[in-house]
């Protein structure tokens, strides 16, 4: 079990899937990033990529964020991240999407769907952010002028910055990094 750092939510449990699948962001990490973020998680809709328990997204809706939606495709972690919002109550302000990331990316998009703040957590050294980064679907569901959050290991560099978005800043919290990109203020092209 981790724990929610701060807001509505403060020192409410959440829990997490047995094995290795899943890698919860350390409850250090979290409060760092949305310390980072500050007053910009007020009224905020979220899209949370690779969301496993839901720890980040329900961390964005404890501090303000209006609403959220969980990308995830994991069973078990599915089942936590449900049993997470039902004993929060989230169920009207979360959404949970089953599926892997580039195809609900598309559909988010083709439905027009826009968010203004996606935070992504893909696996620890897996390929998946150079695969999402090199295309324009993450420019795609972000409001102009909005923010993407990318988390990775400092063992692992992210690698390519995601077309259509530039990067703002980096912070460091033991061995987890954080990137902050955001989409032009005007709107971006698909």
């Amino acid at each position: 079990m981790i724990k929610i750092v701060s807001g509505e939510f403060r020192g409410r449990r959440l829990r997490i899937p047995d094995g290795k699948n899943t890698r919860p962001t350390s409850e250090r990490a979290r409060s760092g990033l949305f310390d980072w973020l500050g007053p910009e998680i007020q009224g905020a809709e979220v899209l949370d990529l690779y969301a496993g328990s839901g720890a980040l997204a329900i961390e964005a809706l404890s501090r303000g964020a209006s609403r959220a939606v969980c990308i995830e495709h994991d069973r078990a972690a599915l089942r936590c991240l449900r049993e997470n919002l039902r004993a929060l109550d989230l169920k009207e302000r979360a959404r949970v999407v089953q599926g892997s990331v580039e195809p609900e990316l598309k559909r988010l998009r083709s439905r027009g769907s826009c968010f203004d703040l996606v935070l992504t957590d893909p696996p620890y050294g897996s390929q998946e952010w150079e695969h999402l980064s090199s295309g324009s679907l993450l420019a795609g569901v972000l409001r102009p002028g909005g923010q993407l959050i990318l988390e990775h290991s400092t063992r692992h560099p992210a690698g390519s910055e995601p077309t259509g978005l530039f990067l703002r800043d980096r912070k460091l919290y033991g061995e987890t990094a954080f990137e902050r990109y955001q989409a032009e203020a005007r709107a971006v092209e698909p």
